[in-house]
């Protein structure tokens, strides 16, 4: 069951025999995508992206790395999409530029943010719609469909058969005996699966770690109620912009309370627009305005629901506390963030409360109320579920390490030999025949950044550069020298940007640069990359020895 860290290239896949790999999503929480192979057919499950972290500056987003499969797009029958969160379909447009016609497969909610999100990509997609209990044929992968519950509506577990095994996909899942819509996950469907025998269950491992159940949805209520009732000036609300069913208990909360609302951010208004127009949220007549129309009401009748729960910078709330948005916050008002922290992002978001209190704001978080629950299942949920199906094999996915570990523990605590259990990372390839999946290779992947309207052409070499520039500051170097006279004829003139203060503090090293480039000239060096790399060094070991720093260095020696 342990993780190989160094693998060959797999073997050519064999007849009858089914191939997994992930492109995204094993190892971290978001880029979830995995690729299904059988008889010369490729099938997808889920296409989403990463959202980058504080060492990742730049970065917009980080999508699956499609190279293993970009000589081969025309062998795709699908992508199947569970649900419809960003780290499950966001990364479908890129995909998409690709190959522009793969069909897209998912339920009604699903498709209607995918295709809204398409529009702004200007691609127009082949779609087909399923529901709980549907089965369809993509090429030579028949695929069935089981209601699961998360914290979005008309989520999907996925069972794909081939003549090499039957495997289950739980997407993102919870048991919540009490949803809001009244959605259940389909343990009847999952216990019938267990029965007919399951070859590979792969299962979210999000809250792995947590032990005992995911409480209910319901249990926010009372707490909202309470926030609302000591609420005395506005309430701000900020939440996913797919969190359909938290939306509808702030609409909920705020109807008790005669509140009206406003969306506020792109995201938020177009995805609440589509839920409501398809009947996923219960909007009371009249209740809904405009901002402007909200701005004219009282503060104690008001009720903003907006983007920014994770701390993204462009989004509304991170304006906000930055007092770069129309919206302003002081005493009085009231900020909830209805959402867990996803791994990484904690920075961001206590920066974010930081400005918001310091605005003096009353925020209310997860960490001082329960605003919010989990979508994952627990420990408890995910012991029940082993236990019903009784998978021959089992892959922990959708989870960091730890995450991967932990639900690795919990399907041993079953019963389930070990050597049955597969820790895999991102593109670690794993074949299934005859009730056996074993981890035969490896394809390389890596991460691809998307950083505004350029996609994969930021390296590991292009953050590190900018990590230097944000941590440790600039300093250019420039020189003119006279080759035949061996002489430093103009400068060297040495600028600094986010380095220091002080204009001079540069001074001192001036000379230093001279005289080994004069030293250089008479040793008969001309060669004005080496001068530059001379420069470079002298700069770098007095700036390392007297002020404990290492800023980018960029010399330029110009040759008369």
């Amino acid at each position: 069951m342990s993780p190989q860290p160094k693998l060959p290239a797999p073997p050519a896949l064999k007849p009858g025999v089914m191939r997994i790999f992930a492109l995204g999503g094993l190892g971290e929480i978001g880029r979830n995508m995995t690729v299904f192979e059988f008889d010369g057919s490729l099938l997808i499950v889920d296409c989403g992206v990463l959202f980058p972290e504080d060492s990742q500056p730049g970065v917009d987003l980080i999508l699956p790395d499609f190279g293993p499969i970009e000589d081969r797009l025309d062998d795709v029958v699908a992508i199947v999409l569970t649900h419809g969160h960003e780290d499950h379909i966001g990364a479908v447009p890129y995909l998409l530029r690709q190959r522009n016609d793969i069909p897209l497969v998912g339920s009604k909610l699903t498709l209607a943010f995918i295709e809204s999100k398409l529009r702004e990509h200007r691609i127009k997609a082949t779609t087909t719609l399923v529901t709980e209990g549907d089965h369809l044929d993509l090429g030579p992968f028949a695929v069935g469909f089981l209601a699961v519950n998360h914290s979005i509506p008309d989520a999907l577990a996925v069972v794909i058969r081939t003549p090499a095994g039957v495997v289950l996909h739980t997407g993102d899942i919870k048991l919540d005996q009490l949803p809001l819509d009244g959605r259940v996950t389909d343990l009847n469907g999952f216990a019938r699966l267990g029965d007919e025998g399951v070859d590979l269950f792969l299962v979210d491992s999000t809250n792995a770690d947590v032990p005992g159940f995911v409480p209910s949805e319901r249990e926010i209520m009372p707490v909202l109620d309470s926030v609302f009732l000591k609420a005395s000036g506005r309430v701000i609300v900020a939440s996913f912009a797919s969190h359909v069913h938290r939306i509808q208990q702030i609409i909920d909360t705020a109807a008790l309370h005669g509140r009206k609302i406003a969306f506020v951010g792109r995201s938020m208004v177009r995805n609440m627009g589509l839920a409501n127009d398809l009947g996923y949220l219960r909007i009371p007549e009249g209740m809904l305005v405009s901002l402007d129309e909200l701005n004219d009401l009282p503060d104690d009748e008001s009720v903003l629901i907006c983007t920014g729960s994770q701390g993204e910078p462009m989004a509304v709330l991170s304006r906000i506390a930055n007092r770069d948005h129309a919206i302003s916050v002081g005493p009085g008002d009231t900020i909830v963030l209805a959402s867990s922290l996803i791994p990484g992002n904690e920075n961001a978001v206590y920066r974010v409360i930081n400005g918001l209190s310091q605005l003096g704001a009353d925020v209310i978080h997860k960490g001082n109320a329960r605003v919010h629950v989990s979508g994952h299942a627990s420990a408890g949920e995910l012991l029940y579920l082993y236990n019903i199906v009784k998978p021959r094999n089992v892959l922990p996915v959708h989870g960091e390490w730890r995450h991967l570990r932990a639900n690795a523990a919990l399907a041993a605590q079953t019963g389930i030999p070990v050597d049955r259990i597969l820790l895999a990372d991102d593109g670690v390839v794993i074949d299934l025949l005859d009730g056996i999946a074993s981890i035969v290779g490896a394809v390389p992947v890596g991460y691809v950044y998307v950083d505004g309207a350029s996609v994969g052409d930021i390296t590991e070499a292009s953050l590190t550069d900018r990590r230097v520039l944000g941590d440790e500051g600039f300093i250019s170097v420039f020189a003119v020298v006279d080759i035949n006279a061996a002489k430093v004829v103009a400068g060297p003139e040495i600028e600094a940007r986010g380095f220091h203060e002080d204009p001079k503090a540069l001074d001192p090293v001036r000379d230093q640069v001279r005289q080994v480039l004069e030293s250089a000239l008479l040793d008969g060096i001309t060669d004005v990359r080496d001068l530059q790399q001379r420069t470079r060094r002298v700069v770098g070991k007095w700036v390392s020895a007297t002020h404990r720093r290492r800023p980018m260095i960029v010399p330029v020696v110009v040759e008369v």
